[in-house]
């Protein structure tokens, strides 16, 4: 029997996979990170240290509106964004996750901005590895290798008996 879990934001999670009580507090907790850290770096009289932590604020709101839209009601568009980012594959949204958290540790390289950032380029990383597709079961694995070592040893004997 396979039933899955929707959230309002039309994820769809196999039934039994992940706790709905953890799914919410994961996906706000990326926005409370890199608004904390956001906010802590604008306290600041370095210009580069207030601009990365600008940076770091409207990358958490992109990441609540992207990955929790249900927690923008009050945004007209937010459904829109967020059935837009939903239709993009795995992997370009790995893109989109981890090139946002880069650019403010570029822009200034301090302890907040990493920590801070490290939610959403986790999230983005995660995103990746679910786009490289689920592993190979050992069977095939050994099935695959079986055959190579056979191609191998045939080449071998071919290359022994030419020289005979």
């Amino acid at each position: 029997m396979s039933l899955s879990l929707e959230l309002p934001c039309k994820v769809a999670f196999p039934a039994g996979s992940v706790p709905s009580s953890l799914l919410i507090p994961a996906r706000v907790s990326c926005f409370q990170a890199c608004a904390i850290s956001g906010l802590f770096n604008c306290v600041s009289i370095h210009p580069l240290n207030i601009a990365a932590g600008v940076w770091m604020i409207t990358n958490a709101f992109i990441l609540l509106l992207c990955e929790a839209p249900f927690c923008c009601q009050f945004i007209e568009f937010a459904n829109t964004v967020a059935a837009k980012v939903d239709r993009l594959r795995s992997w370009q949204k790995a893109v989109f996750y981890c090139g946002m958290a880069v650019v403010p540790i570029i822009i200034s390289l301090t302890l907040t901005t990493l920590l801070g950032n490290a939610i959403a380029f986790a999230t983005g990383v995660l995103y990746g590895l679910s786009a490289l597709g689920k592993k190979g079961d050992a069977i095939s694995y050994a099935r695959i290798q079986q055959q190579k070592q056979q191609a191998d040893e045939e080449k071998l004997a071919e290359t022994l008996e030419g020289e005979l």
